[in-house]
Parts: C-alpha cells; sequence; structure tokens
C-alpha cells in the first residue's frame, strides 16, 4: 500500500462519507491511522450543488507535514472537493490525496481522486451507504438511486 508504515491523518467529509470511511480505515494493514472528519455543504436539501460552498466544521489538528487522504463519498460538480484541496493543502501537508467512493462521469469536472470505487452517471442521485437525500436514507446497506 502507498502509506504502509506512515502515519495517515484520514480526513472524512461528514455526513456521506462517514459509513465508506469506517470500511477502508479498518483494511489499511501497517498504517497508523489518525482519524479527522470535516463537514461542508454543497446541496442543501436539493438534488443538485447549490453552487456555494460552506465551512461547518474544521479539522481539530494541524495537517502541517503529515500525509492526509480526504475520503469523500461523490465527486459531482466538483465544487466541494476543489474547495478542500484548496483549503487543506495551504496547510502544507507531506502528501494530499482523495478517496471517493462515487465519481459521477462528467467532461466539465476536471478534479478527480487518487482512488475512485465507481463511476456513476452524472445525471443519477444515490443515497445509501452513507448518501442521503435531505438527510434520509443514509442508512441503507446499499447504494441505489432515488427516483
Amino acid at each position: 500500500g502507498d502509506y504502509k508504515g506512515k502515519d495517515l491523518i484520514v480526513v472524512g467529509i461528514l455526513k456521506g462519507a462517514f459509513i465508506f470511511l469506517s470500511d477502508i480505515i479498518r483494511n489499511l494493514e501497517g498504517v497508523n491511522v489518525v482519524v479527522e472528519f470535516m463537514a461542508v455543504s454543497s446541496y442543501g436539501n436539493e438534488t443538485s450543488t447549490t453552487g456555494t460552498v460552506r465551512l461547518l466544521m474544521d479539522l481539530r489538528n494541524d495537517i502541517s507535514g503529515k500525509h492526509v487522504l480526504i475520503i469523500e463519498d461523490v465527486i459531482d460538480s466538483g465544487l466541494t472537493l476543489k474547495y478542500l484541496l484548496n483549503l487543506l493543502s495551504n496547510r502544507s501537508p507531506a502528501s494530499l490525496n482523495v478517496c471517493v467512493l462515487l465519481r459521477k462521469i462528467n467532461p466539465d469536472v476536471q478534479i478527480t481522486a487518487k482512488y475512485i470505487g465507481f463511476e456513476i452517471s452524472k445525471d443519477k442521485f444515490v443515497v445509501g451507504y452513507g448518501l442521503d437525500f435531505a438527510e434520509r436514507l443514509r442508512h441503507l446497506p446499499y447504494v441505489g438511486i432515488l427516483k
């Protein structure tokens, strides 16, 4: 693994990534993991982004000189991830990478992740496995398409 024998700060983006994050960290063998969380909002109660990212909860510890892996649920417009990458890269981590469960296929989005679970159509809105619609359906044990 890329982080074997290293100290790694895993940053879960709340609320959507918390289940994915727990599965990821349980499978990081030989890695010294510290878990942090951030909360941002760009959706509100809608199925498409509002176009504005608000920081709701920041990191509690310094990441300067440390390896950081952001765990995100979905790359959609790329707006949230761009905001987070800019914010965290200004804090001088040793490395900064992204692991995302789902990336919506969209040629207009230039931002990507080092680790991508699955790619899905950009017009699908998904719920379950931590992903929600208006704070509902997060508890589903699978990822499903909201119709």
